[in-house]
C-alpha cells in the first residue's frame, strides 16, 4: 500500500441550504469577487440565489458565464483578462467540473506573470500566491477539487493537459444537496455512476492508502443506501443528500489516491470530442472492473460488500461479477448508452484519445502498469 502524505486545503461545508451562507463565508477572504457560473444555473434560478447571498453581505462581484462544453484554455484566457482588470480579491465557482476547472485556473494564475499557455507547457506551479477560491460543485463530485492539478483542454489542439496549481488553492468547498434538483434523472444517474467509478478506481489504484480506502468504502456504503428503492426504511437521509455525501467522499478518495483508466480516458475523450465525461466513465466502468478482477478480485469484492452487504455471493469472483452486473444494470435502468459507439464516436477517434491519455502523468497510478495500448484495449472492449 502506498504511503500517505495528507494535506487537505479547503474547509468543507456540506448540508441543505448551505448556499444561503455563501456571503458569510466569502467575507473571510475579501469583498470583491469574480463569480464564474455555469449558464444553466441562471435558467433555474441558482445564480440569483448566489448573488443574493453576496449582495446581502455587501460583497461586490461580477458574473462570468461564457463557458464552453469543456474547460478550455481560451475560456481561461478570457476570464483571466477580466479578473486582472477588476483587481478582484477572490474567485467563486458554481457548476460542474468544467466550471470549477476554469475557476481554479483563474485563481491560480491571476497574480502570476505568465499566461495560460505558459502554464500548459510548464510542469511547476506559479510562484506567486493564488487568489482565494470558493467552489460550489453542483454535480457533487470532482476528482481534482482537493488536488493541486487542474485538467484543461488546450484550445490549440483539443488535447487534455494537466496544469499545476499552488497548494491550498481552494479555501472552501460548499456542497448543497438542493443544487442537484437542477439536474435531469439521466444526468443524476450518469453522475452517480461516475461517483461509483471514482470510489472503485481510487480503491484499486497503486496509490491507494488507508485514508483513501476509508473514503472509498464510505462512498460505496452511501451509494448502496442511495441505490436502494426503499432506502428510507433503513436510513432517514434523503437520497439527494446521500449522493452528495458519497460524491464528496469519492472526490477525497481520488485526491488522496488517484483516478483510474475510465476517468483518465473520459478526460481525454471529453477534451477532444466534447462528450459527457460522466457518461463515458459509466460505459467504461464495467470493463475496468473486469480487467482488474484477474489480479485485484479481493479488493473489488471488499468494496462490493460495502455497497451490498446483504449479497448472497460468497466468493471474491462472484462479488466482482456482481459489481460488474450492477454497473450494467444501472445503465439499462436509466436507458443510457452501453457502448462507446452509441456516442457517435469512431474507433479512429478513440485511438487518438487513448494516445492522449497514455501521455499524461496519471498513467503511472493505474491499478496495474498500463500504456496507451492497454487503454485502447479497454476502449475496444467498450466500443
Amino acid at each position: 500500500m502506498a504511503d500517505l502524505t495528507f494535506r487537505i486545503s479547503p474547509n468543507i461545508v456540506l448540508g441543505a441550504y448551505t448556499l444561503s451562507r455563501l456571503g458569510q463565508f466569502a467575507l473571510s477572504w475579501g469583498s470583491k469577487y469574480m463569480l464564474i457560473a455555469d449558464p444553466v444555473l441562471k435558467e433555474v434560478g441558482v445564480t440569483e440565489k448566489i448573488t443574493a447571498s453576496l449582495t446581502d453581505r455587501g460583497i461586490s462581484f461580477f458574473v462570468f458565464d461564457a463557458l464552453t462544453e469543456t474547460a478550455e484554455s481560451k475560456t481561461v484566457d478570457q476570464a483571466l483578462a477580466l479578473a486582472r482588470q477588476a483587481h478582484i480579491h477572490g474567485v467563486i465557482a458554481a457548476g460542474g467540473g468544467k466550471t470549477l476547472h476554469v475557476a481554479r485556473a483563474v485563481a491560480s494564475l491571476c497574480n502570476a506573470k505568465t499566461d495560460i499557455y505558459d502554464a500548459l507547457e510548464s510542469d511547476t506551479a506559479p510562484k506567486e500566491p493564488a487568489l482565494p477560491l470558493i467552489c460550489i460543485p453542483t454535480t457533487s463530485r470532482d476528482p481534482f477539487l482537493f488536488t493541486d492539478t487542474i485538467p484543461l483542454t488546450d484550445s490549440r489542439s483539443s488535447r487534455i493537459a494537466l496544469v499545476k496549481a499552488q497548494t491550498g488553492l481552494c479555501k472552501l468547498a460548499l456542497f448543497d444537496p438542493n443544487l442537484t434538483v437542477t439536474l435531469s434523472e439521466k444526468q443524476i444517474g450518469s453522475m452517480t455512476q461516475e461517483v461509483l467509478c471514482l470510489a472503485v478506481e481510487a480503491y484499486l489504484s497503486q496509490r491507494a492508502n488507508f485514508f483513501s480506502d476509508m473514503m472509498s468504502e464510505k462512498a460505496a456504503e452511501l451509494l448502496g443506501f442511495a441505490f436502494e428503492e426503499n432506502h428510507s426504511l433503513t436510513v432517514t437521509t434523503p437520497q439527494n443528500e446521500l449522493l452528495v455525501q458519497s460524491g464528496c467522499m469519492a472526490s477525497l478518495a481520488a485526491a488522496t489516491s488517484s483516478i483510474g483508466p475510465a476517468s483518465l480516458l473520459a478526460l481525454s475523450i471529453n477534451a477532444r470530442y466534447k462528450v459527457s465525461r460522466a457518461l463515458i466513465t459509466a460505459i467504461l466502468l464495467p470493463h475496468v472492473i473486469e480487467d482488474c478482477a484477474a489480479f485485484k478480485a479481493e479488493r473489488i469484492a471488499r468494496i462490493m460488500e460495502h455497497i451490498r452487504p446483504d449479497s448472497d455471493s460468497t466468493t471474491n469472483d462472484a462479488r466482482s461479477a456482481d459489481l460488474v452486473e450492477m454497473a450494467r444494470q444501472q445503465l439499462a435502468k436509466l436507458n443510457l448508452p452501453a457502448r462507446l459507439k452509441d456516442l457517435s464516436l469512431s474507433i479512429e477517434q478513440l485511438t487518438l484519445a487513448a494516445e492522449d491519455a497514455g501521455q499524461l502523468a496519471l498513467i503511472s497510478a493505474m491499478p496495474r502498469s498500463m500504456t496507451s495500448d492497454d487503454l485502447f484495449g479497454l476502449v475496444k472492449k467498450a466500443f
